[in-house]
């Protein structure tokens, strides 16, 4: 988005810093960073690339894997919060039961989350916070954990938005993996068997520990995984919701609309026209 330069050349293993319409600027050639960016949009709005068009709007987190070409169509006065982090620099349990949403960037999923409401103002001061901690040069060992520490908190945030993030209930370590996978699965062919069979358990174990733990089934939760990809899908971009229906696993366009029907009252189409104008309220207050 900004000059792809200020993302890889800073020497600290996280980087924050608030942006705005002169630094995001439209450019023809798609930049690639080597480090991970996301940025929290708190003001204006924008039309991105990465693997497809995607619409970001104010309480959006904008999601940028390594490695992965994007860059900025059009801007609208935006104004949001930058952050870069490179987590081999970290050891890779620390940060890695937090880069679900990251993961689902690059195989394919919705580049753009809604941020709740609730938990926009708590997200923007963190920002805040981590911009101040990381305004200096190379950390010392204390800034550092507290620089750390800061970025967990708000990976925290982004990944709360995921799919199996809300579940109810005490989560056993076999039913935390078995939702991890359905994450990192679920907009593709999937079964019982598949994630029965990465946990190493038998299906039917499976099955009776996370609806224990959740109270809903192992398909209940893949077809959770898929309209939260829908949902985001109908947000943020033009798609045709048949388009959409094959993008989340459903070649059956007919039988996605019921699904999603049977969730929220009404079909993808009059979903996706309620929340807009939502949205388009929301900017002119």
């Amino acid at each position: 988005m900004a000059n792809p330069t200020n993302w890889n050349s800073h020497l600290q293993p996280v980087w924050a810093r608030r942006i705005s319409n002169d630094a995001l600027v439209p450019q023809r050639a798609l930049a690639v960073h080597d480090s991970m960016v996301l940025a929290f949009f708190t003001g204006g709005s924008a039309v991105v690339e990465q693997r497809g068009q995607f619409d970001v709007n104010v309480g959006d987190v904008y999601l940028v894997p390594a490695g992965e070409p994007h860059g900025l169509i059009t801007a609208r006065s935006p104004e949001a919060w930058g952050i870069s982090f490179c987590p081999a620099c970290y050891a890779p349990t620390e940060l890695a039961a937090l880069l679900g949403p990251f993961e689902r960037a690059a195989s394919g999923a919705s580049k753009v989350v809604r941020i709740p409401a609730v938990r926009q103002e708590h997200l923007a001061n963190l920002c805040a916070e981590l911009s101040r901690e990381t305004a200096g040069g190379p950390p010392s060992a204390h800034v550092e954990f507290v620089q750390k520490s800061l970025l967990g908190l708000i990976l925290a945030e982004v990944a709360r938005t995921g799919p199996c993030a809300s579940s109810p209930g005490v989560r056993t370590g076999l039913v935390s993996d078995a939702l991890r996978f359905i994450e990192r699965r679920c907009l593709g062919p999937l079964s019982v068997d598949e994630v029965a069979t990465y946990v190493n358990r038998s299906p039917s174990h499976v099955s009776t520990m996370v609806r224990r733990a959740t109270g809903k089934s192992v398909i209940g939760w893949i077809i959770t995984g898929r309209l939260a990809e829908a949902r985001n899908r109908l947000i943020h971009t033009d798609e045709m919701v048949d388009v959409i229906a094959e993008r989340v696993g459903y070649a059956d366009p007919t039988h996605f609309i019921r699904l999603f029907r049977r969730e929220h009252g009404c079909t993808p189409a009059a979903w996706r026209v309620r929340q807009r104008d939502l949205t388009a309220s929301a900017a002119k207050s």
